[in-house]
């Protein structure tokens, strides 16, 4: 089972699985798969401040498989059995594929398995003259809350350190910002107020 991401009905549409149901139906399955502890879920959050469920979009949502071995095992399955070295240059970062999804599942796992809701953010590229630029989405891959306050996410799967969105959404909810983190492949660093968080640091945010 691929991380699945259903951020609207245009980008994911469980129909050619499971046939037409409708929204109760659906809403029923997705309860009962998130229940069985296979997944994890990110909902969005409309409002990303202090007490997120009250204004979580739970119709708009990310799916992380609860097991990352298991969905690298099926990402790469294209055979009866998946070669060890498909493992070894994964685990020495010699794996020539876009493993974007496969940190971001590993990050989820990590976040669920220390007690954290997982909650994300989108929203559109404003232009110059105010007006919203459909076509460019920002987002925020996960959003911790602490005290009063939140703690943006942003996970990149080496040692790149762009981080537009970061940026943007500190910009937006100045007020609200305890912490904001970039999780990536490289050593625990710090530059001006984010602080770059090896993988393997992630359950002690």
């Amino acid at each position: 089972i691929p991380s699945a991401l259903a951020n609207n009905k245009n980008r994911y549409t469980p129909t050619s699985y499971i046939g037409n149901l409708d929204e109760e139906k659906r809403t029923e399955l997705l309860k009962a798969l998130e229940d069985s502890k296979c997944v994890n879920m990110a909902y969005h959050a409309n409002d990303p401040n202090v007490g997120m469920p009250i204004a979580t979009n739970f119709d708009k949502f990310k799916m992380y498989v609860g097991d990352t071995g298991l969905m690298v095992t099926m990402a790469f399955w294209d055979k009866d059995y998946t070669e060890n070295v498909i493992y070894e240059k994964l685990l020495s970062d010699k794996l020539n594929a876009n493993l974007g999804y496969i940190y971001e599942n590993v990050i989820a796992q990590m976040l669920t398995a220390s007690g954290n809701k997982l909650f994300y953010h989108t929203w559109y590229k404003r232009l110059e003259d105010g007006s919203i630029d459909d076509k460019h989405m920002y987002e925020i891959d996960f959003i911790l809350s602490r005290g009063h306050k939140v703690c943006p996410i942003e996970v990149k799967s080496s040692g790149y350190k762009r981080h537009v969105s970061l940026d943007n959404f500190c910009d937006k909810y100045s007020s609200r910002i305890l912490n904001r983190y970039l999780i990536y492949t490289k050593d625990l660093s710090k530059e001006g107020p984010i602080l770059y968080i090896p993988v393997y640091l992630t359950p002690f945010l």
